[in-house]
């Protein structure tokens, strides 16, 4: 008895402690969700507002990199097929945020689930043998939209000191764009440490501006003199050659993991998909500016077109200050790209990390401090600029804009026991769309960053 009743007081005397411990985490682990969900919280946007996000969010390193697409598909193909896939691209949005809404209809909630909560939802709801893949295809989604925005943020280390080097170089100062790579960490470093989206969002107006000033004034000097008659630029290129122009082109028009967290932080979210709605009037806009840049880059600098526009300008003080501008609107806009895949990442990481850290300040901001050391290092071992682009565009993209909303489209919205036969039709063309530009734009991006290595010409 005395034994039994020893052995019952020792659990008991042990049993609360370790309850209390586990209760400790629990709470420290609800505080850094309440936290981090303050952090990420956001004012309703009205309209203009809305289209601001919108922009901000597709206008980056890829709209100067359209004039490389056009050099590597040809006049003749490149300007149609990127309105085809601008109207491509824009209609998958228009599919995922349909999703969306069926998805709220059925579960009730208050707002419409994001982008990995809606395919989970689609493949939840349907066909019964679809339905054991909700859990594992969310896991993907997020997976694909945490490879993308961190490779953007690879893409902008590149970015950044490649104009760098260029306006150094007008000065007769030669550094090595890895050293610059280096230097650009410091900054970037202190921005990524800023947790609440609130205190970034003037430096995201300040970074949409320089980006739109910057095209402006490129365009601008590609123009001044006159353009080169259209008939001494290639009209067409090589099947291996357009796999690049794919790849980077389908990156330039990635923005749809943003489409949904806008739509929901609008005072009036049905004003978002509408026929003259924040989606169709932003993409509008942003489709022109890509195309323009494209045709008239290359038009105008042909085969010596750049990776980037930028890098095409000559030493006078509207050059100089295009880089300089782009330089500092890519930076700013880095941290907005990391908060997207670190809201993704960090919970899991908190609840593996909290066992070993009772504090989770310092598990956040080791572990952002440790991811943008991951995306310095594949930027130094993968220098490539136009290349590294087109890759990230055809590997995660391509599955995000083409592949996920044509899918769940055909999962959720049923006549009878098939789909109807022309929306079959039509998204089975766009997912062999997204298969061929994965499969080929894919490898020859890799190829041709193998066969770079080694080179020290990074424009």
């Amino acid at each position: 008895m005395s034994a039994n009743g020893k052995t019952t007081n020792e659990n008991s005397h042990t049993s609360p402690k370790f309850s209390n411990n586990n209760n400790r985490r629990k709470m420290d682990a609800a505080e850094l969700k309440k936290e981090e969900e303050e952090s990420y919280k956001e004012k309703p946007t009205n309209y203009f507002q809305a289209i601001v996000h919108l922009f901000k969010g597709n206008i980056g390193p890829g709209l100067f990199a359209m004039g490389f697409a056009f050099k590597h598909g040809g006049i003749a193909v490149s300007t149609p097929f990127t309105l085809l896939l601008a109207l491509t691209c824009i209609h998958c949005q228009h599919l995922l945020v349909n999703c969306s809404i069926r998805m709220r209809a059925i579960s009730g909630d208050e707002k419409y689930p994001d982008f990995a909560e809606t395919v989970e939802q689609c493949f939840a709801n349907s066909p019964t043998r679809f339905r054991t893949w909700s859990k594992s295809i969310r896991i993907a989604v997020n997976v694909f939209i945490c490879i993308t925005q961190l490779g953007f943020c690879c893409i902008y280390f590149v970015f950044i000191s490649t104009n760098i080097k260029k306006i150094l170089l007008g000065y007769d100062i030669i550094m090595d764009v890895r050293i610059l790579m280096i230097i650009c960490f410091v900054p970037i470093w202190l921005s990524i440490l800023i947790r609440n989206l609130k205190y970034l969002a003037p430096v995201s107006a300040f970074a949409a501006l320089c980006m739109i000033l910057s095209l402006g004034i490129t365009l601008y000097y590609a123009t001044k003199d006159g353009l080169p008659p259209i008939n001494e630029r290639r009209m067409y290129t090589t099947p291996r050659e357009l796999a690049i122009y794919f790849g980077t082109a389908i990156f330039a028009f990635e923005g749809i993991a943003l489409v949904l967290p806008i739509k929901n932080c609008m005072k009036k979210p049905e004003d978002f998909d509408k026929p003259f709605g924040v989606l169709n009037v932003g993409m509008f806009i942003v489709t022109t500016m890509f195309t323009s840049a494209g045709f008239i880059g290359y038009t105008k600098w042909g085969e010596q077109v750049a990776a980037s526009l930028s890098l095409n300008l000559g030493k006078t003080w509207g050059g100089v200050s295009v880089q300089v501008m782009v330089s500092l609107g890519v930076l700013f806009g880095y941290c907005l790209q990391f908060h997207i895949a670190i809201q993704i990442m960090l919970p899991t990481v908190t609840h593996a990390m909290t066992r070993h850290i009772q504090n989770p300040l310092l598990i956040n901001l080791g572990f952002r401090t440790i991811m943008s050391i991951v995306t310095l290092s594949i930027a130094l071992l993968v220098p490539a600029l136009g290349l590294f682009i087109s890759l990230i565009g055809a590997l995660c993209s391509t599955a995000l804009a083409l592949v996920f909303p044509p899918l769940i489209d055909m999962l959720t919205e049923r006549e009878g026991k098939y789909p109807h036969f022309i929306s079959y039709t039509k998204n089975f063309l766009i997912l062999l769309l997204a298969v061929l530009g994965f499969a080929v734009g894919s490898f020859e991006s890799l190829y041709g960053i193998i066969t770079h290595f080694g080179k020290d010409d990074l424009s």
